[in-house]
């Protein structure tokens, strides 16, 4: 499986190009609708043909670029059923699984950060947004988030694929890349080293963080897919 990781600095989020090499088919995860342009020359350049524009959940710190990807590919757009899109195209739940060529998208229901956040398993690796992040976790504390919910979602999705499970994140503050699932078990401090859930919860409801500065503007915009009112 290709996997292609790329960076919006502004935002610190990870995007991903994931492809079959065999069949060419692509998708693309959680784009940044500022990066479409790049996104867009990238996958003509390796001329894949994009089949999905899927996102993990419905992101508080930067509007998607799907609907441009779409208008663009006539790929099909994917979120969690319980946002109840209109923009969507697929409305996902756990187990679901999309084709890449001869490859399996498994759809992973992990809610926590929000309550309609996906993690992707691909090949080998897993895709996990704000779920699960590189010693760290997505915040609990708005778009019905619940530390509690968050943690059961780690532990029994997440934390149950084999160690070797490359772990690509939605988002990295301190420049790190990608994980495995072995190392977050060993050394999150959030919910490494079988920390308990009281343990859990206690750190998430001490955090107090402020609101992302483009909340107003991404989480409006990304329930319509990244499309402007206009």
């Amino acid at each position: 499986m290709f996997v292609r990781q790329l960076f919006d600095k502004d935002t610190s989020t990870y995007t991903y190009i994931v492809a079959d090499p065999d069949s060419g088919e692509a998708a693309i995860i959680d784009a940044v609708r500022e990066q479409t342009e790049r996104d867009t020359r990238l996958i003509e350049e390796l001329g894949f043909r994009m089949k999905y524009i899927l996102e993990t959940h419905v992101h508080a710190d930067h509007v998607t670029g799907a609907s441009a990807l779409r208008e663009h590919f006539g790929a099909q757009v994917a979120l969690h059923r319980i946002y109840n899109a209109p923009c969507a195209d697929l409305m996902l739940e756990d187990g679901d699984r999309l084709s890449l060529g001869s490859a399996s998208i498994e759809v992973l229901h992990t809610p926590g950060h929000t309550d309609g956040d996906i993690s992707y398993r691909i090949d080998g690796a897993v895709f996990t947004g704000d779920a699960l992040l590189i010693r760290g976790c997505g915040r609990t504390d708005f778009q019905a988030g619940d530390a509690h919910t968050l943690y059961e979602s780690i532990r029994e999705k997440i934390f149950t694929l084999p160690d070797e499970t490359v772990v690509w994140p939605g988002h990295d503050y301190r420049g790190h890349t990608a994980s495995t699932v072995g190392e977050e078990k060993r050394f999150n401090p959030r919910l490494g080293n079988n920390k308990s859930e009281d343990e859990f919860v206690e750190i998430m409801d001490a955090l107090n963080l402020p609101d992302p500065k483009r909340i107003q503007e991404s989480v409006p915009g990304n329930l319509r897919c990244g499309s402007s009112l206009n």
